[in-house]
Formats: structure tokens, C-alpha cells, sequence
């Protein structure tokens, strides 16, 4: 029986890593032996990055409703803790979108919301 050699699927491999590493700095893009280690970090990075996309995100729109909630005459914990209280049950994105393109609904939550607390 002939041996078999893996020549073909060496090579398939090495030509996908090779093109994932495509655009990289130096010989990253072009030494398998490197891009490799490239391709490995940078999916670590990804996979990091991915996560950190929601923390980010949320942190932005708390920001945005804090901002809104402060020319209101309130801060963020108390304007949360009204609408919780209102029954009012709307995410911290349809919150932020709201104090942005709706000034006057925004202002009118946080009236329920103060309403709420006393």
C-alpha cells in the first residue's frame, strides 16, 4: 500500500491561515509560522472585543440618559428607580434613543418618574 503524504491539505491549511493574515504588518502576512500567531491573537482579540461591544454600548446609553435625566433636574439612579416604581418597563437603548430624538417624551418620563417617587 502506497503512503499517504498530506501535502494537499498542508497546504490548503496553511493558504487559509495565510489569507486570514492577509493585510498584516511585515512578514506576519506572508510566514505561515507568524501569521499564525497572528491569526490566534487577533481571534482573541475578537472574541474579547465581542464582549466588550456590550459593555461599551450599555455604558454609552447610561451616559446619554444620565445626561438627559441631569438638564431635567434629576440624576440617572433616581430616574431609574421612579420608572421602576412608575411600572414604567423600557430598556436603557429606547431610553437613550428617546432622550435624543424626543426631548418633550423624555421630559414627560422623567414627570412620572418624579411623581412616582413622592
Amino acid at each position: 500500500m502506497a503512503r499517504i503524504k498530506g501535502a494537499m491539505m498542508t497546504r490548503k491549511r496553511r493558504n487559509k491561515t495565510l489569507k486570514m493574515a492577509k493585510g498584516y504588518y511585515g512578514s506576519k502576512s506572508t510566514l505561515f509560522k507568524t501569521a499564525k500567531e497572528a491569526v490566534m491573537k487577533s481571534g482573541q482579540y475578537a472574541y474579547i472585543g465581542r464582549k466588550q461591544k456590550k459593555r461599551d454600548f450599555r455604558k454609552l446609553w447610561i451616559t446619554r440618559i444620565s445626561a438627559a435625566c441631569k438638564c431635567n433636574g434629576m440624576n440617572y439612579s433616581t430616574f431609574m428607580n421612579g420608572l421602576k416604581k412608575a411600572g414604567i418597563d423600557l430598556n436603557r437603548k429606547m431610553l437613550s434613543e428617546i432622550a435624543i430624538a424626543d426631548p418633550a417624551a423624555f421630559t414627560a418620563l422623567t414627570e412620572q418618574a418624579k411623581a412616582a417617587l413622592k
